[in-house]
Order: C-alpha cells, then structure tokens, then sequence
C-alpha cells in the first residue's frame, strides 16, 4: 500500500518542519508533488526536498488548496512514497513551435519505459498550445494496446495571474516554456481521473470562419471579437499603445467548442486583438468548427462537476490513496468562496490526502474518455497501488 501525506506552508521554514513532522513515524517519501506560489522561494523548497532525496514534480500556480483548503501565494506539497520502480520524472525545454515534437519525445520514453504508462503533466509559459502537448503525446505514443486512449491528466502552471513566466520544475531543473511529466506504470499504480466543466452554453451554434491554430478571426464571417462582445454584452479594454490586449473577462465568457463526437471542450479567449478583431484563445480552435458563447455559471455547475467526477469510481467501497487536482483559476474567479464546496465535495468522494493548484488551462479525460485541453475545467486524479 502506498502511503501519501500532504503538507502546506507560507514559507520554506514551516514547509522543513511539516516534512520532519511527516517523517516521525518512519515515512519515508520518494516523490514530492510540489505546487507553489512564484512569490515563494521555490529554490530554497527544492534544495530541502533534493537533500532528501525526494523526487520533484513540480509547479507555480494562480492558487493552492490542500485537503479542502484554500490557500494563497503558499506551497502546498503531496508527498508520497511510491515504489521508485514505479514513476520516472522527465523534464523538456520546449518552445510554442516545438510543442509538438516534445510531446511526442514524451510519448516515445512513457512506451519505453512501462508497457502501460500514466502521463500527470505540467507545462510552463503563457503561449504554448495544450492541444499540441496532447497530440504529441498520444503521436509518440501510438495506439495502446487496449482500445482506449493513453491516461494523460494535469494543468498549466500560473503564476499568481500575472500571465508572464509561470514555471515547471523538478530536481535542479526550472524553466517557464517546459514539460515536465511523471510517468507512471499503471501496471502497479491505478491512475484515474476526469476533466469535467459544468459552464453552460447560451444561443445557438455559430461558424468559425476563419482561424489559424489557437486564434480566431472570423465567426460567421464577422470580426470574432466583435461578436464576442455584441453577443454576450462584454467590452474589452482598449490599450491604445497596444494591438493585442489582455482579455480581462475572458474566463467568465468562453468559447464552447462542439467536437465531431459530440463532446463540448471549452476554450477560453485569454488575449483580444485591437487591430484585427480577433480573438486568442488557449487552445485550438479548427476552421469550420461549431461554437457556442458561454456565460459566467451557476451553483448548479458545482453539483454537475463532483457527479461526474464520482462517476469514474467503479463501486462506492473503491478508495483512492492520494488525489491531484488541477482546477482552473476561472473557476476559482467565478464562484470566489462556493469554490471551496466543489473542492469539498470532490475530496469526499474518496476521502484520501489532496493537493491542487489553480491553472491556466487542464489536460485530461473528458467523461467519454478523450484526451483533452481543456479551459475552465476541473480535472481530478486518484491513485492507488495495486
């Protein structure tokens, strides 16, 4: 059975004593889930874990909780002492143009590594396109051996929503635009997880006339931030010295994007464009595709997010030993204190140890078992040895 402890702090020296305080009975941890506010010193908490000799998955946020609890410009950590047999941690430096092909590196390494690997991933910087981290991944790859899809779950790092440099770390590595991935062999490690939303989508379907990977230029033939703004009763800040400006609402009215097998993915529009008209959002969106505009949500969203995130247990006896969760920072905007309540919940429905992060953007399992980049959405993972 594999044993998982999770502990929090404002500052490196109360994180030393909650390691040691987590270590008298014996643990001994081999793998440190690290989420970690920029304004904290993510270096001193590296070099106490590294002397330690613990492994490091690691991330900035836009926000932590811990076990139910909220936390800010904190470090929350999930320590676990997994069979070192069982994980491998690999760290890329990426670029938005190389996404693709270091994803699909990825995917190549998880296949060589275990016949059946889990990826839990985090991705630094503010313009890499999470559809593409997926796609590599499930490119490099190949088909599994089962018919289903690759297990991919995890987040964007944030930091603190400055949208400058959010960063991804591990043992004496720390870069914004990287990868880092932990690799599990789900042959020993039962890794399951969903990403689920719960916004509602308002009017009817529309067009996507024109777009180029994550920017949309045209809906139905017209200026997409116009549209935006026209439909949904939004204005954008105009920054005069400025073509492309950040997009303050962009989290409360996100686009719906309609797939081909009929699952709704939510791409958020974080940048406008003043001269062009167009929208960047954070995620692809395919010339041609179907979308609906999305409105702020309601309580009711909450409830539809920990059905479906109960929906993936098989029976009410299955328990989880530690969870991770990585929920989007619009949800976190959005419902301000009833955020507490979706985390709550969430955690019940296994009761073990949780760490998360607020992102910029979630990887996973939609509930008809896609792989996905998903915006405003909450995706949980829960792991258990077998």
């Amino acid at each position: 059975m594999m044993i998982a402890k999770s502990i929090k702090g404002k500052s490196t020296e109360v994180i030393s004593s909650a390691l040691a305080e987590s270590m008298t009975d014996g643990f001994k941890p081999t793998l440190a889930i690290v989420f970690i506010s920029i304004k904290q010193d993510r270096e001193a908490v590296c070099k106490l874990l590294d002397e330690k000799g613990i492994q490091l998955f690691g991330a900035t946020t836009a926000g932590e909780f811990i076990n139910g609890e909220i936390e800010k410009e904190s470090i929350v950590i999930m320590l676990l002492d997994m069979n070192p047999a069982y994980f491998k941690i690999e760290f890329l430096e990426t670029s938005t143009e190389a996404s693709l092909e270091d994803a699909k590196k990825l995917g190549i390494v998880g296949k060589e590594i275990f016949t059946n690997p889990a990826y839990i991933i985090a991705t630094g910087g503010i313009y890499i396109d999470g559809d593409k981290i997926i796609e590599g991944i499930i490119q490099g790859f190949g088909k599994p051996a089962a018919d289903r899809e690759v297990t991919v779950f995890g987040g964007m790092a944030g930091d603190d929503l400055i949208a400058e440099k959010p960063i991804v770390f591990t043992n004496g590595k720390n870069k914004d635009n990287a990868i880092i991935a932990l690799i599990i062999d789900e042959d020993k490690i039962d890794v399951r997880g969903i990403a689920t939303c719960g916004w509602t989508a308002v009017g009817t379907a529309k067009t996507v006339t024109k777009s180029e990977g994550n920017i949309v230029y045209t809906i139905d033939d017209k200026p997409a931030l116009d549209m935006l703004m026209k439909y949904l009763g939004v204005d954008v800040k105009q920054d005069e010295d400025k073509g492309i400006v950040t997009f303050q609402n962009a989290w409360y009215y996100p686009l719906q994007l309609e797939r081909d097998n009929g699952d709704t993915v939510i791409r958020a529009t974080r940048f406008a464009n003043n001269e062009d008209r167009s929208l960047i959002c954070t995620g692809s969106v395919p010339q041609g595709s179907k979308i609906k505009f999305s409105l702020p949500p309601e309580f009711d969203s909450i409830e539809t997010v920990v059905a479906e995130c109960a929906s993936i247990k098989d029976n009410a006896q299955q328990q989880a030993e530690a969870l991770i969760m990585f929920s989007c920072v619009s949800r976190h905007l959005s419902f301000g204190a009833l955020m507490k309540e979706e985390i709550d919940q969430v955690q019940k429905i296994w009761n073990a140890p949780m760490a998360g992060f607020f992102t910029y953007g979630e990887y996973g399992k939609s509930k008809i078992g896609t792989n996905e980049f998903h915006n405003n959405a909450c995706c949980v993972v829960a792991l258990k040895e077998k």
